[in-house]
Parts: C-alpha cells; structure tokens; sequence
C-alpha cells in the first residue's frame, strides 16, 4: 500500500524540503502542495490523501482551521500539524481539534518520515518528548471538565483502563502486554472507545483523558499519572 501525501506550507524552503525528504521514502507518494489553508483544503477534497503535513501558521486560513474544515469533509484524514513554536495551546487546540500529531519543525527526517507511517496505523503522534510536556502543562492548567467525565460513564471498565493507557503514553502493543489482550482486542477496544466519546482520533482521546481527570499531569516529571496509580506514579512518555 502506497500512502499519499500532501504537504502545506507557506514557506517554499520547508514546502520542497519536505516534498525532497517525502519522495525519497518508499511507500510515500507525494500527491500535492499547498501554499495555504484555503488551497490544502480544496486540495485535500481533490486528491484525498491519506495524511496531510501541514504548517500551523499560513495565510488566508491557518492550520488550525484548516484542520478543522478537512476533518469536517474528510474524517478519515490524518493530519499532522507542523511549527517552529512550541507553545502549549497550540499542541492542545491541534489535538483537541483532531490533529493525528504534531512536529516541531527541528525534527530529524526520519522522524518526519516515521511520523507519517505512524498515524497511518493509528498511533498519536506528538513529538518531541518538550512538546508532549508542553501538553501536560496547559492540560494541568485546566480543571477537570464535568462534561467530560460524564461521557466516560459511557465506557465499560475495560475501555476505560485501555483509554487510561493510551494517554499514559502506552503503544497498542504495550497495552496487550500489560492487559493480557491481543493487540487486535486492544484496536477494538481503541475504536469503541473513540465511537463512544464521539472522538476521531487516538490523540483527541488523549486530550479527553486530560479534560476528565482520568490521567493528570506527573508534578514536573515530564510524565503522566493514571489515576489508578496516583499511589505509586511512574513517570511515562507520551509515545506511538
């Protein structure tokens, strides 16, 4: 399976270092360009691709509603938003919004290549280990939201320890492991999961996790702390 990419960004240099770095990668296919929010939404509803890279600050319609009008008309896009800034609120909004992951744009190529194979299989993606920080500072800002814990009542016991994982930082794999499940039983258990909360993603499963207060942020750990093992916290990575 090849997986078709678009790229969008308003700065040339980056737009066709990506593109360079993209066509160098097997399975990639580069399907278009965008120059900004406007055209890679009109784009991704031409081409369809599979994943869209997309720069968080462009003209005419930025990133984040970009994202939002993709989604809108194609839920099955993954998006993963790209900046050269850091700053919390907009890794929460991206993510919250429906954004598959976000990079920095200091990431190694191979990075930028694996982010794009990742998504495609389901993983959220945020990257690097500062940004996933960042996430859980303006999380730990934020009080528990009400709403949204009510919508966990909705889950059975054993999709709400899965989603409590998933926002740990643990990979499916890691998840069956520690559950003693199959990988499969842990992507069904994922997908009820999102269905149920009325998410799109694994990564706006996170944020729901924050907003809840199912996991809270590790007190400058850098981590995460299940509220199952607030009583012993180890400190983990948010990681696909």
């Amino acid at each position: 399976m090849t997986i078709r990419v678009l790229v969008a960004d308003d700065q040339v240099l980056i737009r066709t270092g990506l593109v360079a770095l993209l066509k160098t990668a097997p399975g990639l296919e580069v399907v278009g360009e965008a120059v900004d929010g406007t055209r890679a939404v009109a784009m991704v509803a031409k081409l369809d691709p599979d994943v869209v890279l997309m720069d968080m600050k462009m003209p005419k319609l930025d990133g984040i509603g970009a994202l939002r009008e993709i989604l809108a008309a194609s839920p099955g896009t993954r998006v993963v938003m790209l900046t050269a800034f850091d700053l919390p609120e907009y890794v929460y909004t991206a993510l919250g919004d429906g954004a598959s992951g976000f990079l920095l744009k200091d990431t190694p190529p191979d990075g930028i290549i694996a982010a794009v194979f990742s998504v495609v299989a389901g993983d959220t993606l945020i990257s690097p280990s500062v940004t996933q920080r960042l996430v859980e500072a303006y999380a730990q800002s934020h009080v528990a939201n009400a709403c949204a814990r009510r919508h966990l009542r909705d889950l059975t016991p054993r999709e709400t320890e899965v989603l409590r994982l998933v926002a740990a930082g643990y990979t499916n794999g890691e998840i069956a492991e520690r559950l003693l499940l199959s990988e499969a039983t842990v992507k069904t258990h994922v997908k009820h999961t999102l269905a149920k909360l009325g998410l799109n993603s694994r990564a706006q499963a996170v944020v729901a996790a924050y907003e809840s207060g199912l996991v809270v942020p590790a007190n400058g750990a850098g981590g995460v702390i299940p509220q199952s093992e607030r009583e012993a916290p180890r400190s983990l990575s948010l990681r696909s």
